[in-house]
């Protein structure tokens, strides 16, 4: 009983040691040769690629954290022959170093492809068989679907059809694809989608893309946690008031209109970021800091999620569509009035929701989850709130109560890790004064910098799915959101439910009744 005490959380001393020995690297991209491989881009000439698959690529490459050799293949259906993909992705790009773009873009090669025709995917797999024997890339490859959502099954089944997804005894050489959320429409399509996926593809072989997770703050969440002993010991319902977890955005629908009005927020940024973000809090720590290991105890707390209590939808959830406003003394319009938006939409761009996990660690502890669309500020951050002090020896000489201690993890813009505690002011009264301890993620570092796609495409070529979904995850997500979304869509004026908002402003009324404290996330 005495060691049981000393140690609370078994296997959290296993998970310190696999991160200080993986802390040992902190210097380093990777940790060691990356095998030679090529990344198959399907849908090159779109804007995924140019405006983050590229630019991460070259990061990688400036830091020599890419493997040798490495080549890219983009295909998609535009017609164009090397030199015009080249000149393509790097147009209208200062990439600063000319000499070293020019080496970088050498590597980039085109293939038409018809992406609903076995006959052209066939084409391609010959393509890549010359390729690999020409510049010795020792048959590894990586299919990255960047793509619109809607081709996903079919590329994954033509691939599969064709023998593109087959790897080698024990791996070598390696097969993987990847694909980006959203991870299909609802739990039903979202199984289809792994059903096609798994005819061509083991689990093992599947790299579903969560960018915000690939963050370094957001995986700064486990470090900080499980390294630190003076945290975990506190981090449960004994000492917790309530989590809030907020991605405020500043931009409207933009030219996702298609997309969006088929999605709305929930299906957009709850069904995945926001239940990430929250299973990152909650998780509890795994035996060892392997993928599988994490990501089994990520399950676990979206499979101890309470129900949503579909006949008391209001008390637990705020959804809203922002209107016209202004952004920086700028007026911008509704999201009705964006080019290719229902007039009459529907669709919310908000959503405050309050959940709660059934397990023993969080047990009545309120977990509030916040996003918007032209939102005032860009903002994305966990704040926990801590209870009150049971006691207050100073109720004599107070004016006023003792504020709660808060600790911020900020993701961005601001890479910080904050904790508010209290003092006294100077002088001869008691007067309370609230400071703050604070963690700045890049101060006193100076080594290279990932971002969430340099991060995500390096794990890839690592074979490391640790910041991947799986898909039971997927699934488990799914069958708690999609009763939400149908008691939303399917009530008989799902108009009233939906509250419209100025542009530029911090949501719709009504937030600041869900969430105690509305600081903690309008910040």
């Amino acid at each position: 009983m005495k060691e049981d005490l000393k140690n609370p959380h078994p296997g959290l001393e296993t998970v310190v040691q696999g991160l200080a020995q993986a802390s040992e690297h902190a210097s380093c991209l990777v940790k060691g040769p990356l095998d030679p491989c090529i990344l198959v881009i399907m849908g090159a000439s779109g804007d995924l690629t140019t405006r983050k698959l590229v630019p991460a690529l070259f990061n990688l490459f400036m830091n020599k954290g890419l493997p040798k050799p490495f080549l890219v293949a983009g295909c998609g259906r535009t017609p164009l022959d090397d030199p015009a993909f080249r000149e393509h992705i790097g147009a209208g790009r200062d990439f600063g170093d000319p000499r070293a773009w020019t080496e970088f873009a050498a590597a980039f090669h085109y293939v038409q492809v018809d992406y609903d025709s076995e006959a052209s995917i066939r084409s391609l797999a010959d393509r890549l068989a010359e390729l690999d024997a020409r510049h010795h890339t020792g048959g590894n490859r990586i299919f990255y679907l960047a793509t619109p959502p809607s081709l996903y099954q079919t590329l994954a089944d033509l691939l599969g059809r064709v023998g593109l997804g087959a790897q080698g005894r024990g791996g070598r050489p390696f097969t993987r694809i990847v694909i980006e959320k959203p991870f299909s429409h609802d739990l039903e399509t979202a199984v289809q989608l792994n059903r096609i996926l798994a005819r061509g593809f083991e689990e093992s072989q599947i790299f579903r893309i969560d960018h915000y997770v690939a963050k370094e703050t957001v995986q700064n969440i486990l470090v900080f946690r499980f390294a630190n002993a003076i945290f975990e010991p506190i981090w449960d319902r004994r000492f917790i008031d309530y989590v809030s977890i907020t991605a405020a955005e500043t931009l409207g629908v933009e030219h996702r209109a298609g997309y969006y009005e088929q999605a709305g927020v929930l299906r957009d940024m709850f069904q995945n970021h926001m239940l990430q973000l929250l299973a990152m809090c909650a998780m509890e720590p795994p035996a060892r800091f392997e993928p599988d290991r994490v990501r089994d105890e990520k399950v676990k707390a979206f499979r101890s999620l309470r129900p949503f209590p579909a006949d008391r939808l209001d008390d637990h959830l705020v959804l809203g569509q922002y209107g016209s406003g202004k952004m920086n003394d700028r007026p911008v319009q509704a999201y009705r009035e964006e080019p290719g938006v229902d007039p009459g939409s529907i669709v919310p761009t908000f959503a405050m929701m309050r959940v709660f996990i059934d397990n023993w660690r969080w047990q009545g502890v309120p977990f509030y989850l916040t996003s918007g669309k032209r939102l005032p500020g860009k903002l994305t951050q966990i704040a926990i709130r801590f209870k009150r002090v049971p006691h207050s020896m100073f109720r004599h000489v107070l004016t006023e109560t003792v504020p709660a201690n808060v600790l911020t993890l900020g993701i961005q813009p601001e890479e910080t890790i904050r904790l508010t505690f209290q003092t006294k002011n100077p002088g001869a009264e008691v007067c309370l004064r609230t400071v703050r301890l604070e963690f700045d993620y890049l101060k006193d570092y100076d080594g290279p910098v990932l971002d969430a796609y340099e991060k995500a495409l390096l794990d890839c070529m690592q074979g490391d799915q640790m910041l991947f979904w799986r898909q039971d995850g997927v699934e488990a997500c799914w069958s708690f959101i999609m009763p939400v979304i149908e008691a939303c869509e399917q009530c008989q004026d799902p108009g009233r439910r939906l509250r419209v908002y100025p542009a530029g402003t911090w949501g719709p009324p009504g937030a600041e009744t869900l969430l105690p404290d509305t600081a903690l996330w309008r910040t």
